[in-house]
């Protein structure tokens, strides 16, 4: 029996796996990169906010577009309104046909407006209707659509007497009523101004206001005014 030598004993360990734990695999750095794409989120927060201030407009316009539909629907159905600049110098009502007495001048306030290219036309017929004791009030411009009339004569409920005193002094003019709560009255004085009835030939009878322009309007419409028809300036 040959003699063999002895088996040595192994006392040098095998080399461990570094990625192994008690024979457990280790999730290493690089297994997460693979399992969890970089999708740049962290490293970007820019694109975050860009997303944000886009759902914020996004929002926004949507909310004014509803409100633009709102009040759309509002004014077309009369529950919204929006009061304008200037008073439409245009009659959409019934015109008030009285009869009017003629009233004293000195408890009428008026405010006169020029809407002509004419320097002081306003002040100058200011001038002449203080001579006839009439109270001045504002002087001014306004700008009016309407070329070649006479006058406008604005006023509210309160001053239909007061309204219908001015036309008789002031031929040719066309009378349009307005929301104001007193009784003054506005003159807005166009190109074809050419001054004030005579005092002698001033018509103190009761009448009803001219809503309707003396130069443009038929006989019948100024026959169912109720105001006589008018007297020609003074030269």
């Amino acid at each position: 029996m040959t003699d063999q030598p002895p088996h040595r004993h192994e006392t040098k360990k095998s080399k461990k796996n570094p990625i192994e734990w008690h024979g457990h695999r280790i999730v290493t750095e690089n297994d997460l990169d693979s399992v969890f794409a970089d999708t740049g989120e962290v490293e970007r927060p820019h694109i975050y906010m860009r997303r944000l201030r886009h759902g914020v407009v996004l929002v926004v316009l949507v909310a004014l577009l509803a409100a633009a539909v709102f009040v759309a629907i509002g004014i077309n159905r009369g529950d919204i309104r929006i009061a304008a600049l200037e008073p439409d110098l245009e009659p959409t009502y019934a015109c008030p046909e009285g009869p009017f007495e003629v009233q004293s001048p000195s408890a009428i306030t008026v405010n006169l407006y020029n809407s002509t290219t004419i320097p002081g036309l306003a002040g100058t017929v200011g001038e002449v209707l203080t001579e006839r004791a009439f109270v001045l009030g504002e002087i001014g411009n306004r700008t009016v659509n309407r070329t070649g009339m006479t006058a406008i004569v604005v006023a509210g409920p309160e001053g239909y007497a007061n309204a219908f005193t001015v036309q008789r002094q002031i031929p040719g003019t066309t009378f349009v009523e307005d929301e104001r709560a007193d009784a003054t009255v506005d003159v807005v004085v166009g190109s074809g101004y050419e001054g004030l009835i005579a005092e002698a030939e001033l018509d103190e009878t009761p009448g009803g206001l001219v809503c309707v322009d003396p130069t443009t309007a038929s006989a019948e419409a100024e026959s169912t005014s109720g105001a006589p028809e008018s007297t020609p300036a003074a030269p």
